[in-house]
């Protein structure tokens, strides 16, 4: 169970807080603001009854509810779904939405969310402050949900003009109640970058995981495997329909960085064809002591 309450009295930052997907992301952010006590009521939305009435066992939401009744009673509502289903949802709530409440995402693609949120509601998008915490792992549901999941990341918040100030300021202080620190960001120079630092390894990841899948002798393979088959592959294991529905919302970016990944490796594999041993160690010390250098700077 996830403790609650704030301290005495001081109001909370959200009264009544409504989780669209109460899996990893949703239920962290709620059980970190419950920890913190910066959250009042919890409300759950979602498709999976299942995953709903487990969250509320584990004291992620006080209630169960649709998004007509989320969004009548909230005053700040999270979408953690996949980005593919978030216009739907929006428009749902839209012709029910609380006066002064905000709505934001967890969404690991912007412009697409953007896009959908203007088609969605229109001109109550002023209420949508698009948000994206670079955090995760291979777990999903309501058993993953962390309320330590946020501590020292990194939370991309991308505004729209037509924000708010207050808007943007509700949003920020919820994140940074949950641990997280806060940068703002236009939409296409993060789905831009988030492609190669985030997209690029899971796509990779399942990509590699399936061609060790399939092979004749993969039982053999899988037997034999060791930490860095298991450090490659970890995250081939995340949702496969968020990941699916990131990879699409983004794939310009996507084809991008591949046409990018695919000029390095067919440098590595020409100098493995030639038998240039100094070709190759020189790109894997490159990468060797760029990798080095990353961990420096984020320990």
């Amino acid at each position: 169970m996830i403790s609650q309450g704030s301290p005495a009295g001081v109001a909370p930052l959200v009264d009544e807080l409504a989780v669209v997907g109460v899996g990893l992301i949703g239920g962290s952010f709620a059980a970190a603001l419950r920890q913190a006590g910066q959250v009042g009521r919890v409300l759950g939305v979602g498709r999976n009854p299942d995953s709903l009435r487990r969250a509320v066992e584990r004291g992620l939401v006080d209630e169960i509810v649709e998004p007509e009744e989320a969004a009548r009673r909230a005053g700040l509502v999270l979408f953690a779904t996949p980005v593919g289903g978030l216009a739907q949802v929006l428009a749902r709530m839209r012709p029910h939405l609380r006066p002064g409440c905000v709505l934001t995402d967890a969404g690991s693609t912007k412009a697409e969310v953007v896009a959908a949120a203007r088609a969605a509601l229109g001109e109550s998008v002023a209420a949508f402050v698009p948000g994206h915490p670079i955090a995760g792992a291979e777990r999903t549901g309501p058993d993953a949900a962390d309320p330590h999941l946020y501590q020292r990341r990194t939370v991309v918040l991308t505004p729209l003009p037509e924000n708010p100030p207050e808007a943007l300021a509700r949003v920020r202080a919820c994140w940074q109640a949950c641990g997280a620190a806060v940068i703002d960001m236009d939409a296409e120079t993060h789905d831009r970058v988030l492609a190669s630092v985030s997209h690029m390894p899971h796509f990779l990841a399942a990509v590699y995981m399936a061609q060790v899948a399939a092979a004749p002798d993969a039982a053999q393979r899988l037997a034999l495997a060791g930490t860095g088959f298991r450090d490659f592959t970890r995250i081939a294991a995340g949702s496969p329909e968020m990941w699916r529905d990131i990879f699409l919302s983004n794939r310009a970016a996507m084809q991008a960085e591949l046409a990018a990944v695919r000029a390095v490796l067919d440098q590595a594999e020409r100098a493995l064809q030639d038998g240039d041993g100094a070709a190759l160690q020189a790109l894997l010390e490159h990468a060797a002591q760029a990798r080095r250098g990353w961990r420096k700077e984020t320990q």
